[in-house]
């Protein structure tokens, strides 16, 4: 037996098939048509890309492993949070997907807390225009007509499902990001989806992410030669998905990813809050276990950022940096260039390079957004610790840890040791893989998503840790004066 994972991303969906002791036996990928932004500040998408990426990605493992893929009884599924898929009758898709990173419902945010003071007490988050419920309250007020015909509203790996088996089913870590569900007791609040007009009638059923929730429709089984029936799985969102890839379900266990976004994510045996420090409190894709992120929105973004402007492709500037390094320079990056989350919670916040001078260089700027991230990950481990989150240990993932200069940063300022994986996908696909086979067999998550084998593991660099202290303090103390004179 096999088991697949579909890992739905907004430039792609990844297919990871693993045999039954979770060893990877082929992968393959399929391109999305990129968002679009059509106003400043907006990040929208076509649900029908997802599902034209899924079926290739699944058609192409067809014609690579065609026996490992007839022989799958479970799959599972990882996908991009938050995002506002908005289905009426028929289910069919009413507008275009309002993204994660979309930024156009602030507004909407305060008006939420306001009629329902107790909002961040059963959500555990702040409401911020990333979220699911608020993007919605958005669509209410400016698109009324579009509103009134919603029969559904599902996230984006829950509109694959649907596709893949009829059903509207959603899990439990990407349902605690969309601010409608009580995060303690792992249901739907009649409170928060009546503050934007909803019932439950509107929201999938929910089950845990690594419990069945469907099974693969008959005509899609046999285009892929499969036989009998195939279990989906609850799957988890993105950041639980990788989690379960890398092994990180018990309480203390970690990782920091360095992807487009960027997070610092840290398991927990209960349900841990902390809305001041605009940290995100969710439930965890295996039941009876929660999780917390500090999420910033630009982190390997703002070096493709940099790319863009200079016209040096990403590894380019990072190995630039890396071949002048000696420590902290004088150059300081502000990495909030679609807003910031954690821990600051401002969709309107803007990026800034200070310290510049007619010296500095490409390899300069790079550092400077390099520690930038850095200190942003850095801000994310204050206000954990301010919850009384103690991090036991911690995986570097996503494409920014293959920096080695990147990796003695993050070791140097969070003051602890960072693992890195020994080459390998560790990532939302093998996590929901995993997640397709508990479904299947009912294994146990303990035993299935264990960590990988450590390459090598970076220490901090003591001689540093005092200057990038000093460094630290100059960029905390940027935020408010800058934000300040933008609204003068």
């Amino acid at each position: 037996m096999t088991y697949l994972g579909l890992d739905i991303g907004t430039s792609g969906v990844k297919a990871l098939l693993i045999g039954g002791d979770g060893t990877p036996l082929g992968e393959a990928s399929a391109p999305a048509v990129e968002p679009v932004r059509p106003k400043p500040g907006w990040s929208e998408q076509n649900p029908a890309d997802w599902w034209t990426a899924a079926l290739g990605a699944i058609d192409t493992l067809k014609q690579s492993h065609p026996r490992e893929l007839a022989a799958v009884k479970g799959i599972g599924l990882s996908g991009h949070m938050h995002g506002a898929t908005l289905l009426g009758e028929n289910d069919d898709v009413l507008r275009p997907c309002i993204l994660w990173n979309d930024g156009r419902s602030a507004a909407e945010c305060a008006e939420m807390e306001a009629a329902l003071p107790s909002l961040r007490d059963i959500a555990g988050n702040i409401a911020m225009p990333g979220f699911t419920a608020p993007k919605i309250a958005w669509v209410r007020k400016n698109e009324p007509d579009i509103y009134q015909k919603i029969k559904k509203i599902l996230l984006p790996k829950a509109y694959v499902r649907l596709l893949l088996t009829g059903e509207h089913v959603e899990e439990m870590s990407d349902a605690a990001g969309t601010l409608w569900l009580d995060v303690a007791k792992r249901d739907w609040s009649d409170e928060l989806l009546g503050v934007t007009g909803l019932a439950r009638e509107h929201m999938p059923r929910l089950v845990e992410g690594s419990a069945p929730s469907a099974q693969l429709k008959s005509d899609l089984a046999a285009r892929w030669g499969m036989t009998g029936p195939v279990i989906v799985a609850g799957g988890a969102g993105d950041n639980a998905a990788a989690a379960c890839g890398i092994g990180a379900i018990r309480p203390g266990e970690g990782f920091v990813s360095l992807g487009t976004s960027g997070v610092l994510f840290v398991s927990n045996e209960k349900f841990s809050p902390n809305t001041q420090g605009a940290v995100h409190a969710f439930c965890h894709a295996i039941p009876d276990t929660w999780h917390q992120m500090g999420v910033i929105l630009s982190a390997t973004d703002s070096l493709n950022w940099l790319s863009r402007i200079t016209g040096k492709k990403q590894a380019e500037l990072s190995g630039e940096a890396e071949a002048q390094f000696s420590g902290p320079g004088e150059e300081i990056f502000l990495p909030y260039l679609s807003g910031e989350r954690t821990p600051h919670n401002n969709a309107d916040a803007r990026g800034s390079f200070v310290g510049l001078s007619q010296s500095t260089d490409t390899a300069q700027l790079a550092q400077a957004v390099m520690e930038g991230v850095t200190f942003a990950m850095r801000d994310c481990q204050r206000v954990l610790a301010d919850a009384g989150t103690k991090i036991d240990r911690l995986l570097a993932v996503g494409g920014g840890s293959k920096s080695a200069l990147w990796l003695k940063m993050l070791a140097t300022n969070l003051d602890m040791e960072i693992a890195v994986p020994v080459d390998g996908d560790f990532g939302g696909a093998l996590g929901a893989a995993r997640l397709g086979l508990c479904a299947a067999t009912g294994a146990d998550p303990a035993q299935v998503m264990t960590m990988p084998p450590i390459r090598t593991t970076i220490a901090p660099d003591t001689a540093l840790s005092a200057a990038y202290d000093q460094h630290y303090r100059r960029y905390r103390a940027l935020y408010e004066g800058i934000e300040e004179a933008r609204t003068l």
